[in-house]
C-alpha cells in the first residue's frame, strides 16, 4: 500500500467484524443471523455472509506457479493414428501430451516427430506394468521431458483389484524407482474420489493419506516430484481453496519424511456433474473448473471434452477443450496466478477450514492402520457413498441445480440416439479384490428416466 492510499484510509474510523456483525443483525429486524444469513456446505463448513481481517487465519501456501501447462489426454490404441492427432494438438497450443496405455504399444510409431515438435512434456499415463519398458520410455526422447505415471493404489480403487498383486506390484514399482534413481513414476490420481462423490475435505484427506501409502513404502526410493492429481469441481472458491490446502498439508507430510520433493498438481475437470441433456451446459462448467485449477495453483490443467461420456473423441471438442485454456491464459492474462488468491479473506478461511477438517480425517485413518487398509476393508468405500447420497438427495431436491437438467429442461430434446458410448456408470459382475470406487455422474438416475420416456 503506497502513501497516497494509506492517507486514505486513516481518513475513515477502523470498524472491526464485531461491529459489522451488529449492523447486519439491526437491519434483520430480528431475524436470527445463523439461520438466515450462515449455510452450510457438505463438508460441515459453515460459511458466513462477510469475513473480515481480524477473524482471518493465513497459511503459508507453498509451491508457487508461476503458470501452468495446456495438456491434452489421447488414448493408445492405434499408435500412427495417434501419434498424427497428438502432433495437431501441439501445433494448436498444446504443450504437454498425455498417452493413456492399457497395454503395451510401440513407441517409436507413437513418438515419431515428436522431437521436432513444441512439446514441453510428455506422459505416459501406464494402466499396467512392465519394469524394463517403462526405463525404455524414459530415452525414447532425449531432448524432451518424458513422465512416466502408476498408480497401483489408484488402480487398485478404481477397478478393486491389483495389476497383479499387492506384493508384486510394489516390488516392481521399487525395482523401477531404484532403476531410474533420480525420478517418480508414482502418480496419485485423486480424481477417483471427486468423480465418485466424495466431498472436498474427503479428496484432500484422501489425496494426502494415498500419498502416505506411498511415502511409507518408498521412502528411500522416491526422488524429484511427487505427482498428483485432482478433478475440479464447480464449487469455484471451495475448489480453489482444496488446491490450497492440500499443497500446505502435503508440504508438512514431505517435511514429516524428512524428503525434498517439488509437487504437481495435474488438474482436470470433474465428471460428476457434467450432463447428458443440454451438454452444451457442460462447456461452462468446465470453464469454471479450469479457472479454479488456474488460481487454485495446478501445474498442469488437461481440459475435458464437454461431450467425452458419451461420445468418442471428435476434433470439435476436443479443439474446444483446449482452447478454454488458450483463451484464459492469452486472452483473460491468467498468468502467474498461483498466488493471486492470497489475501483474499474469505478463501483463506475456506482454506484454514478444509485443511483443519482434512487433517483431522487423515490422522483418523493413519491411527487405523492406514489408508490402503481402509481401502481393503471398505471404509474409505463407506465414507464415499454416505457423502455421494446426501449430495445426490440435495439434486433431486433441486437444491444443487443443474441447468438443463433438474431446473430449466428442455422437454422436446431428444438424446436417446445420440450416444456413441455407455454414458451411465457400469457396474461389473465378477469378483474382485476389494469394492471398486466406481465415477458416477449426478444427473444419471435422471437422464435413465428420460431416456426411457422418449
Amino acid at each position: 500500500m503506497d502513501t497516497n492510499q494509506k492517507n486514505l484510509f486513516s481518513a475513515f474510523p477502523e470498524v472491526g467484524s464485531k461491529e459489522w456483525k451488529q449492523l447486519i443483525q439491526f437491519e434483520l429486524k430480528g431475524k436470527d443471523y445463523n439461520q438466515t444469513l450462515v449455510w452450510e456446505s457438505l463438508e460441515g463448513i459453515k460459511v458466513k455472509p462477510f469475513y473480515h481481517a481480524d477473524e482471518t487465519e493465513y497459511l503459508e501456501i507453498p509451491f508457487i506457479q508461476k503458470d501452468y501447462l495446456i495438456s491434452q489426454t489421447f488414448f493408445v490404441d492405434n499408435e500412427s493414428i495417434t501419434n498424427k492427432i497428438a502432433l495437431e494438438a501441439v501445433l494448436n497450443g498444446v504443450e504437454v501430451i498425455q498417452f493413456i496405455a492399457k497395454e503395451g504399444f510401440d513407441a517409436d510409431i507413437l513418438l515419431q516427430n515428436f522431437e521436432k515438435s513444441k512439446v514441453k512434456k510428455v506422459i505416459f499415463s501406464l494402466h499396467y506394468l512392465a519394469p524394463h519398458y517403462i526405463k525404455t520410455l524414459q530415452k525414447a526422447l532425449p531432448t524432451i521431458q518424458i513422465e512416466i505415471r502408476i498408480d497401483p493404489i489408484g488402480n487398485l480403487a478404481e477397478t478393486g483389484n491389483w495389476f497383479i498383486n499387492e506384493k508384486q506390484d510394489f516390488e516392481q514399482i521399487k525395482t523401477v524407482l531404484n532403476e531410474l534413481k533420480d525420478d517418480n513414476v508414482l502418480f496419485i490420481n485423486s480424481g477417483i474420489y471427486q468423480n465418485a462423490g466424495a466431498n472436498i475435505v474427503q479428496q484432500v484427506a484422501y489425496a494426502l493419506a494415498h500419498t502416505n501409502e506411498y511415502l511409507n513404502t518408498f521412502t528411500d526410493n522416491i526422488k524429484g516430484k511427487i505427482r498428483v492429481g485432482f478433478a475440479m469441481g464447480s464449487n469455484f472458491f471451495f475448489e480453489i481453496a482444496k488446491l490450497r490446502a492440500f499443497r500446505y498439508l502435503i508440504q508438512q507430510l514431505i517435511e514429516k519424511h524428512h524428503l525434498k520433493l517439488e509437487l504437481e498438481l495435474f488438474c482436470q475437470p470433474s465428471l460428476r456433474n457434467k450432463t447428458l441433456y443440454d451438454y452444451n451446459v457442460n462447456i461452462l462448467r468446465s470453464a469454471t473448473e479450469n479457472l479454479s485449477a488456474i488460481i487454485g495453483g495446478a501445474t498442469i490443467i488437461n481440459s475435458l471434452a464437454y461431450d467425452s461420456f458419451f461420445k468418442k473423441s471428435n476434433d470439435f471438442s476436443e479443439r474446444i477443450a483446449r482452447n478454454q485454456l488458450i483463451i484464459l491464459r492469452e486472452e483473460n492474462e491468467m498468468k502467474e496466478m498461483g498466488s493471486i488468491a492470497n489475501g483474499s479473506y474469505y478463501i483463506e478461511n475456506l482454506t484454514v477450514e478444509i485443511a483443519n477438517k482434512a487433517l483431522e480425517i487423515f490422522k483418523e485413518i493413519e491411527k487405523n492402520d492406514g489408508f490402503l487398509n481402509q481401502l481393503k476393508k471398505g471404509i474409505i468405500q463407506k465414507k464415499i457413498a454416505e457423502a455421494t447420497k446426501k449430495e445426490q438427495l440435495l439434486y433431486e431436491e433441486g437444491k444443487i441445480v443443474l441447468v438443463g437438467t433438474n431446473k430449466f429442461a428442455n422437454s422436446n430434446e431428444k438424446m436417446k440416439n445420440i450416444s456413441e458410448i455407455l454414458p451411465f456408470t457400469a457396474f461389473k459382475t465378477e469378483k474382485t479384490d476389494i469394492i471398486p470406487i466406481k465415477s458416477r455422474r449426478l444427473a444419471e438416475k435422471m437422464e435413465k428416466e428420460r431416456l426411457a420416456k422418449e
